[in-house]
């Protein structure tokens, strides 16, 4: 492998940590969670309430997606909406019970993958890691 195949071996290493979790969550009760689904719940544990727009933004999907992801984790009780007291045409989102709940999972489980993923690599290894995909990622801005 040469250092111009970077770009498949992200590819592959993001698609191995999606079923690494999508397994962990199968193990927990959670079989039918996408990783878009955890990102909009863990969006909400910093922010506490977002709306539609707002939540797009951060999990980089449209509005059109972004609602479907939204109405399923709704339904199965993870979050509330209720209308925007300043924009009654939006709607805010907020974690239930049961989405905080989900979360306290999610970092256990982030936590494990994180383990999995730097196995091996020194403190110094991880920041320089860090700091090359940083770069990567400004370079597309």
């Amino acid at each position: 492998m040469d250092v111009n195949s970077s770009i498949s071996l992200l590819s592959h290493i993001h698609s191995i940590t999606a079923d690494f979790l999508t397994e962990k969550l199968k193990e927990r009760g959670f079989p039918d969670f996408a990783s878009s689904h955890g990102n909009i719940l863990f969006q909400l544990s910093v922010n506490e309430k977002m709306t539609m727009g707002e939540l797009a933004e951060k999990i980089n999907r449209d509005k059109s997606t972004t609602t479907v992801l939204v109405r399923k984790l709704e339904a199965e009780g993870f979050i509330t909406g209720k209308p925007d007291p300043a924009d009654k045409r939006s709607r805010v989102i907020y974690l239930t019970e049961k989405g905080k709940d989900f979360n306290q999972t999610a970092h256990e489980l982030s936590s494990e993958l994180l383990g999995t993923f730097y196995k091996g690599f020194t403190e110094s290894e991880k920041m320089q890691f860090f700091n090359s995909l940083l770069k990567i990622k400004q370079n597309f801005k």
